[in-house]
């Protein structure tokens, strides 16, 4: 069985509140060193057994780009686990 994990992030020129946010508490609490923190979305798809690993690709490319991500304001990236 193969697992597909998705990544969709803000693109870079879009502003992010809830990284900005998170990175002002994490300041308060005391850690150091950090530059920024972007937030992002994190989708894991179990694929069937018997769909090839190059369908499964094309398979996820198109459930990321047509429904789990805004093209305008996000892009994603994903891998292939088996």
């Amino acid at each position: 069985m193969m697992k597909a994990q998705v990544f969709v992030s803000l693109k870079k020129s879009v502003l992010d509140p809830q990284g900005k946010t998170i990175h002002g508490a994490l300041t308060k609490f005391g850690y150091q060193g950090l530059e920024e923190v972007r937030q992002g979305k994190f989708f894991e798809i179990t694929l069937n057994s018997g769909i090839s690993r190059a369908d499964a690709e094309a398979e996820v490319e198109r459930i990321a780009r047509e429904v789990l991500t805004n093209p305008v304001i996000e892009e994603f990236r994903f891998s292939l686990v088996e």
